[in-house]
């Protein structure tokens, strides 16, 4: 199983931006523990505080990935152009956040991505991802 994760905008500063909300660890170190815990998986993974990169990296794996983990940061509320990518792909997409979205500002509450993704994960921090790679790690073996 091959899982491309990509974080968008500001996610590279995760251990430095906001500790109280994005937690004190950077996402490379996560990303190793992500590693060791499924073994059998191939994580690749990507990041770009560029909207233009990140639907080119959608349309690069997303034809070919099992699935697509998608933390598209401040892109979630207002990008069109990134639903559309996912909307163009083949790939399945879950859209994942740390912080609880739905629990923030009025204008974080809205994502222009969920429609478009099988599945939101959001508040958990880092786990976040771990939750959304058991999600397709279900979906593959049909324990949904």
């Amino acid at each position: 199983m091959n899982i491309q994760i990509i974080n968008g905008p500001n996610l590279n500063l995760l251990g430095k931006r906001e500790p109280d909300i994005y937690g004190n660890i950077s996402f490379e170190s996560y990303l190793n523990e992500l590693i060791q815990k499924y073994p059998q998986i191939r994580f690749d993974y990507f990041q770009s505080n560029v909207e233009g990169h990140l639907i080119d990296k959608l349309h690069e794996v997303g034809f070919s990935v099992d699935g697509i983990i998608l933390n598209a940061g401040a892109y979630t509320h207002t990008s069109i152009a990134l639903a559309d990518a996912i909307k163009a792909v083949n790939s399945p997409v879950i859209e994942v956040h740390l912080s609880n979205i739905h629990s923030r500002e009025k204008f974080r509450r809205v994502s222009m991505i969920a429609p478009v993704c099988i599945g939101s994960i959001a508040g958990f921090g880092m786990d976040s991802y771990r939750l959304a790679t058991e999600a397709f790690i279900a979906a593959k073996y049909g324990m949904r």
